[in-house]
């Protein structure tokens, strides 16, 4: 009996290690994908396909049949097109881990935007901030006006004072210097966000889930300082909070501890 089994697992130990990757797969892209624009689409898809096959398989329905199998590869394609901002970020992740990085910005650059941004929020004055990371967000810059000069405090409460010409837009980070300001991000769709979410945050979702930038909120009603990465976003964080999270994440030091940073990611209350 046990050499009965011996031979199985030998035979079929392959077999098992496929089974396990693809469940492992597949749970996780279920993870990433869950939430997005086209997740009821893949969804409905799956459904429509197993049952079809089944259905097919069970009636012996060789048209049918036939016409799933010529029509897989032309599914394929749909479904890269429809999870195309998807796949983008998750090459772009791939691409931006720390076994590839080296650290991004200078400890001075986090101080000033520390202090920038707590000012801004005393005042209640709105502010958008991305900082690039290693995927490169020029298109974002592009749309703004081109400044290219080095980051200071001053000029980021400047840029940001009600009534100025550039203070309705993000600002982009890279390195050491502003390189634009007054710039248009994408608008997060996701469904899964609270509805009381306000434009400001849901571009600086809708940034950090076209690329690895990490994004930066000051509420102008209520003054909170939001913190937005891969997509998520961590609420109401206070002076040492905020300037350690922000170290960790363009030190790439630990990103995987977004999920237990002790604040709200998925369901924020604040608006913009």
């Amino acid at each position: 009996m046990n050499n009965a089994i011996f031979d199985f697992l030998e035979n079929n130990w392959n077999s098992a290690v496929e089974i396990l990757l693809l469940a492992v797969a597949i749970y996780y892209g279920y993870l990433y994908l869950r939430g997005t624009r086209g997740a009821k689409v893949l969804t409905g898809l799956a459904f429509l396909f197993i049952g079809l096959t089944l259905i097919s398989q069970i009636l012996n329905l060789v048209v049918i049949g036939w016409l799933l199998r010529e029509l897989s590869a032309f599914l394929a394609i749909a479904l890269v097109v429809i999870f195309q901002p998807e796949l983008r970020r998750a090459l772009a992740e791939l691409g931006s881990s720390r076994f590839f990085s080296s650290p991004i910005q200078k400890k001075e650059t986090i101080d000033i935007i520390t202090d920038s941004v707590f000012e801004l929020a005393s005042k209640q004055i709105g502010a958008l901030i991305a900082i690039e990371r290693n995927t490169p967000i020029r298109s974002f810059a592009e749309s703004g006006v081109n400044i290219d000069c080095y980051i200071s405090q001053e000029l980021i409460l400047t840029i940001f004072f009600p009534k100025t010409p550039l203070h309705d837009g993000g600002v982009i980070i890279r390195d050491d210097r502003i390189i634009a300001a007054a710039c248009i991000f994408p608008v997060s769709q996701r469904e899964d966000l609270d509805r009381s979410l306000g434009l400001r945050h849901r571009a600086a979702l809708g940034i950090t889930e076209e690329s690895d930038a990490v994004a930066v909120v000051v509420s102008e009603e209520t003054g909170s300082i939001s913190l937005c990465f891969r997509g998520r976003i961590e609420r109401g964080l206070k002076s040492g909070q905020f300037e350690t999270r922000l170290s960790e994440l363009l030190f790439l030091q630990d990103e995987s501890s977004d999920d237990d940073a002790g604040t709200s990611l998925i369901e924020p209350k604040t608006t913009a």
